[in-house]
């Protein structure tokens, strides 16, 4: 029996895997981004709230800057690594199974498959012709919700996560760095609160939800972030340590 649009249906179904893909990473990089933002100008302004020695400034927002990218980039880089770990065992497990006991690995597909909608004799059908064309990457698929030529990359995960970081700690800390000194905060916090503004609106936007209390939440977040660091740091700066 031959299935009508079947090349379609592939096409579709490897456009929409991309497609997710694709968002998921946008997703990742601009949290990440916004991590970056956050953290580095609470720690840029709390310093300022105790110094407005621009030496001081630039060494805390390094040390932050790098010190943030590579907790990201490691925490990325293992949390994938488990994940692909785990994807790699199950697919394994899966391999092991087909070749020990195929006719109830082929019954067990079939009965997926009439699950999602298709008649019996059609998902009988459609399984042992899965099944004959690459019986490991259909049961991956269908029972596992994996992708075979598509794991997860830890590298990549932990390069994206680097990368997303540092660029978004880079705007606190030039702002604080590079204006004079009685423009440094209002720079700072303006430059960032308009910048988070974008990241919450892309979020919202990556998925499809209404940009307006996403736009609310990271604004805010960072203003209180800001505003504890730098009341801190000046009671720090007041007692003199």
């Amino acid at each position: 029996m031959t299935e009508p649009n079947a090349g379609a249906s592939r096409d579709d179904e490897a456009h929409g895997g991309a497609l997710g893909a694709r968002l998921n990473w946008l997703r990742a990089a601009v949290l990440g981004a916004n991590d970056g933002v956050v953290s580095t100008a609470g720690l840029v302004v709390g310093v300022a709230g105790a110094t407005d020695d621009r030496a001081a400034l630039l060494t805390a927002g390094l040390a932050g800057l790098l010190a943030g990218s590579l907790s990201m980039a490691a925490g990325e880089y293992v949390s994938v690594s488990t994940q692909r770990d785990s994807e790699k065992a199950a697919i394994a497990q899966e391999r092991r199974e087909l070749r020990e006991r195929p006719e109830a690995e082929l019954a067990e597909l079939a009965e997926l498959l009439e699950r999602r909608g298709l008649s019996r004799a059609v998902a009988r059908e459609a399984a042992a012709q899965l099944t004959e064309r690459d019986a490991l990457r259909a049961h991956a698929r269908v029972e596992l919700g994996i992708d075979p030529d598509a794991l997860t990359n830890p590298w990549h995960a932990a390069g994206a996560s680097f990368l997303a970081f540092t660029a978004g700690a880079l705007l606190p800390l030039l702002a604080i760095v590079l204006p004079g000194a009685d423009w440094r905060l209002p720079v700072t916090v303006g430059s960032v609160l308009v910048v988070l503004a974008g990241t919450g609106w892309s979020s919202a936007r990556l998925g499809a939800a209404p940009p307006g209390r996403a736009v609310v939440r990271t604004m805010g977040g960072g203003a209180v972030a800001m505003g504890v660091t730098y009341a801190a740091g000046s009671l720090l700066g007041a007692a003199g340590v």
